[in-house]
């Protein structure tokens, strides 16, 4: 039974090929009970995490290239044509190819999220931040999976050089018929390049006011004080004008205090003491850059106008909610009189006369 022929090869030799590649399953699992029980344990007791992000990477190609092996071996042995002879061959060197550039990308990838992730984290690093991170990481593994295909086609015969001149011919094509995707891509560049903004600052772009949850290539996302997330079109924030509110260094309040007429000169100068003295008592409030000064006889009131500046530590909306009440108290106690809209008509009585 086992010297019948079938397919050019008898039943011994279908089975050998068979039990190569069951027996490299069965490799498989014990190469991962190895790692997992002995490896892992061994690692993890030394201080560099070098080995560690090495042996995890390293476990997923390993098993692909004992499977592609094993597939290959199994197939050699067989009497085959030299059709499927010639496309195992081609395919195991492509595909061998391929497991190292993947094993490369995933090494290279835990190393950046490994050493570089938490550098920017704790921003120790000026040259980088959350903002250039992800076209860094992209670009890389990119520029990888590239190079790792145009060789693995260079090992199965194909003219790379010919097939990169068709792309770019192809290119031009693509690209008249994509104008606004590649606008976008290169407004993409330009705010990664100019940076206006970084991932988590709050901006008001495009009449959109928000946070910027991420940066891509193409657009950029906002999540707005409604809690909605908003995707603008980078070229489009390229040519907008840009109010990066995150980057202040203070925030300016401007008040225009309006007083009775009935008040004199002593409780006008009284007005503007207690106003000046506003920071000694909070002190969220710069003391360089406040202002208090009799600005106006309006239609109805005489005015003064205070402006103070909220440092970036202090709350933008608690602080000047602190001081209106602070100077509503403090104007009640020196008895000073806020004024609202009045109006005075005289009215003749001519009969009177």
């Amino acid at each position: 039974m086992f010297s019948q022929i079938y397919y050019g090869n008898s039943v011994r030799e279908w089975l050998i090929s068979i039990s190569i590649v069951i027996g490299a399953v069965i490799l498989n699992k014990l190469i991962v009970l190895f790692n997992k029980h002995v490896l892992i344990k061994l690692t993890a007791k030394t201080k560099n995490r070098m080995d560690d992000i090495l042996f995890q990477m390293l476990q997923a190609p390993v098993l692909l290239g004992v499977m592609l092996l094993a597939i290959w071996i199994a197939s050699s042995r067989l009497n085959l044509s030299q059709e499927v002879d010639a496309f195992f061959a081609k395919s195991y060197q492509f595909l061998i190819v391929l497991n190292i550039t993947w094993f490369l990308v995933r090494f290279v990838n835990a190393v950046i999220e490994e050493y570089l992730v938490p550098k920017i984290e704790d921003k120790s690093t000026k040259y980088l931040d959350n903002t250039l991170m992800p076209i860094i990481r992209r670009s890389i593994l990119g520029l990888i999976w590239a190079v790792g295909v145009m060789m693995a086609l260079r090992n199965v015969g194909v003219d790379v050089g010919a097939l990169i001149a068709g792309l770019g011919i192809g290119g031009l094509a693509f690209a008249l018929a994509a104008q606004d995707t590649i606008k976008n891509i290169f407004g993409g560049i330009t705010i990664f390049t100019d940076r206006p903004f970084r991932i988590g600052d709050r901006v008001k772009v495009d009449g959109f006011d928000g946070f910027v949850e991420d940066i891509g290539i193409r657009s950029t996302r906002l999540r707005t004080l409604e809690k909605r997330v908003v995707t603008i079109p980078n070229y489009k924030i390229v040519e907008a004008s840009i109010e990066n509110i995150t980057g202040e260094q203070m925030r300016r309040v401007l008040m225009n205090i309006g007083l009775t007429y009935t008040t004199t000169p002593e409780q006008m100068e009284q007005a503007i003491t207690i106003l000046k003295n506003m920071p000694k008592t909070h002190k969220d409030i710069d003391t360089k850059e406040l202002v208090a000064v009799f600005s106006d006889f309006s239609a109805y009131s005489l005015d003064i106008k205070f402006i103070y500046w909220i440092k970036k530590t202090g709350d933008i909306m608690e602080v000047p909610s602190s001081v209106n009440f602070d100077i509503l108290k403090q104007f009640k106690a020196a008895g000073l009189t806020f004024a609202y809209p009045t109006q005075t008509i005289l009215v003749k009585n001519e009969k009177a006369k």
